[in-house]
């Protein structure tokens, strides 16, 4: 990765427009503040409207563009991309963030409806979102110069196994080799791949380890600091790389 390059500074580099999945709450959400901080334009989803409005009020922004649409449907994602093209135009990256985790059990106690939701969210979630967005960013310039990043949050367990989550451990190796998979289908002039947060203070890893044992671990805001330093310097060199912030 680049480090070196202009994209991590605050208001000097020039301004991006920027996918994220999932800005709810957790990563996503920080992510999307952090990058609007640094003046970027944020083009968030989520099913929660509540939640969405509540994110566009805190930026107090027009610039940024904050929708319902639900990963899990081909259709919904369709609808998404055609709404960004029209409103904003093709973005310049894309956070495939929107995920969730099973609850604590041995994988034949994990009822078939919520391994399904599993799947559907951080599997089928990212493959929708890779079918219409990647179309957007190889029509840039007419086709002639096709450009764009495509980060997909991974995770640890993307590359390792764990008890009690069997379903989402499946789902995060899933996406490791989606991602490089599809590395090798896009120009050079483009990036898709993978990367793992770390362990973060949130809400769904507070489901799995308990609020007392995560306390010493970062939260969410402090997480998408460096983690938007990274993505803003991730080029077309990363492209198929499994990386961690």
């Amino acid at each position: 990765m680049n480090v070196a390059s202009k994209g991590g500074g605050g208001g000097m580099a020039a301004s991006r427009i920027v996918v994220i999945t999932g800005v709810s709450k957790g990563l996503g959400r920080a992510l999307a503040v952090e990058m609007a901080k640094r003046g970027h334009t944020v083009i968030g989803c989520s099913r929660s409207q509540d939640k969405l409005n509540a994110l566009q009020s805190e930026l107090s922004s027009d610039k940024h563009l904050f929708l319902n649409a639900d990963v899990r449907s081909n259709n919904s994602i369709a609808d998404l991309a055609r709404v960004v093209m029209e409103k904003r135009g093709i973005p310049d990256i894309v956070v495939n963030n929107a995920g969730m985790i099973n609850d604590n059990k041995k994988l034949w106690e994990v009822p078939v409806e919520e391994f399904d939701s599993v799947i559907d969210t951080n599997v089928k979630g990212v493959a929708n979102v890779l079918r219409h967005f990647i179309p957007l960013m190889l029509s840039r310039n007419e086709g002639k110069n096709p450009s764009g990043i495509i980060v997909n949050i991974s995770s640890g367990w993307g590359r390792s196994g764990a008890a009690h989550v069997a379903p989402y451990c499946a789902s995060k190796w899933a996406v490791e080799g989606l991602t490089r998979s599809v590395a090798r289908e896009v120009p050079s002039e483009m990036a898709v791949l993978a990367l793992s947060p770390g362990v973060i203070h949130t809400d769904m890893l507070e489901s799995c380890f308990g609020e007392s044992s995560m306390k010493n671990y970062p939260k969410p805001d402090a997480w998408a600091v460096r983690a938007a330093t990274m993505i803003l310097n991730l080029t077309a060199a990363d492209n198929g790389a499994s990386l961690n912030v």
